[in-house]
């Protein structure tokens, strides 16, 4: 691999601050592939690492956008750890979980996780909750269940329980392959409530969590972007100067990134000044409806980055080049998470109501 693999991914930061970003993105260069490496330096982020909303917001994705440009499937080990970290800490838990942590809210046809008191009182889960990514591998996780009074609710639960069983189907994607998600069921496992019902989905952490993934998915762009640039140069060097359609091209590109790039300087921003902490059932701009402005803008940007430079390198680089294809089927698959219209209609739900600036 290039240096320019392990570059950091600036959000608002001046170039010498993103300089201690190095030496953890070569330790993670070094572990690509190697997903206990990877979880054992997402442990060691998440000691020291920001947390959304506090003041630093922009350096927390600053972190996760450089991580995921080393390795989209590194980002997608890093980002729940710390996003559970961030929720266990909102939720006025200050202890810092042991081990490396997931988060596990999805919901699928057919699977239901309850979460009812036993005789003492206590929380226990029983049931399957679906797409639960590394839960074999995992210590613990934050995750939704539905209560007895009909609600979703957060809790913390140890996955070495024995009587949680994780199933992990055939995983036949190219992309991701290291961080296979399958169903997990819980049988009589105990459960610590993590705030209030419906306090997971409401508070403002939770537009904040969805941001932080978006951060990700613009690593991945820009270190797409990078590799466009990099073929680009080498080509000149070798006396292939390119052309206008590709000199346009990665001008597109840069325009795709630099502005996007200073949409999410812009969201961190408004975050840690208190401007964007309302959920979606108030008046006004809230979190929720700028979590979707944002994921969906940076997903499309994904999408078109990738097609501009899919169509200028063409085939070989996809065909030969290891390190690039990987990258781009691992970002392929992990966009996905972003539900395109669907999305967007509850965007439109929420401007409607009037929950917009224009």
């Amino acid at each position: 691999m290039s240096n320019t693999e392990c570059q950091s991914v600036r959000i608002s930061s001046e170039p010498v601050q993103l300089q201690a970003l190095e030496p953890m993105l070569e330790k993670v260069r070094e572990a690509v592939g190697d997903v206990p490496a990877l979880l054992a330096i997402a442990k060691e982020i998440g000691l020291t690492a920001p947390k959304p909303g506090e003041g630093n917001t922009a350096k927390l994705w600053e972190l996760l956008a450089s991580v995921t440009g080393v390795d989209v499937a590194a980002g997608r080990v890093l980002e729940p750890h710390l996003d559970a970290v961030a929720i266990l800490e909102q939720a006025g838990n200050h202890n810092h979980p042991e081990g490396v942590w997931g988060v596990f809210a999805a919901e699928g046809p057919g699977l239901k996780l309850e979460a009812k008191r036993d005789d003492a009182g206590n929380y226990v889960l029983n049931g399957s909750k679906p797409w639960c990514s590394l839960a074999a591998q995992l210590d613990g996780a934050v995750i939704t269940a539905h209560t007895e009074d009909n609600n979703r609710a957060a809790f913390a639960v140890h996955l070495k329980d024995p009587g949680v069983s994780c199933e992990t189907p055939p995983w036949t994607s190219r992309g991701l392959q290291e961080i296979p998600s399958g169903t997990v069921h819980f049988g009589q496992v105990p459960a610590t409530p993590v705030g209030g019902e419906n306090w997971y989905f409401k508070r403002p952490g939770f537009a904040w969590g969805g941001m932080g993934v978006a951060a990700c998915w613009l690593g991945g762009a820009v270190a797409v972007a990078r590799d466009f640039k990099t073929a680009l140069a080498k080509g000149a060097d070798n006396g292939r100067e390119p052309d206008q359609i590709a000199l346009a091209s990665l001008g597109e590109v840069d325009r795709i990134i630099t502005s996007v790039t200073g949409y999410l300087a812009q969201a961190a921003e408004r975050i840690d000044a208190g401007e964007l902490d309302s959920g979606a059932d108030t008046n006004g701009p809230s979190a929720w409806s700028e979590a979707l402005r944002i994921r969906g803008t940076v997903a499309a940007a994904v999408e078109r980055v990738q097609t501009v430079v899919t169509q200028n390198l063409g085939p070989a680089p996809l065909a030969f080049n290891e390190t690039y294809g990987k990258r781009m089927a691992d970002l392929s698959l992990y966009i996905r998470q972003h539900h395109a219209m669907r999305d967007d209609a509850q965007l439109g739900g929420l401007t409607l109501k009037g929950d917009r600036t224009w």
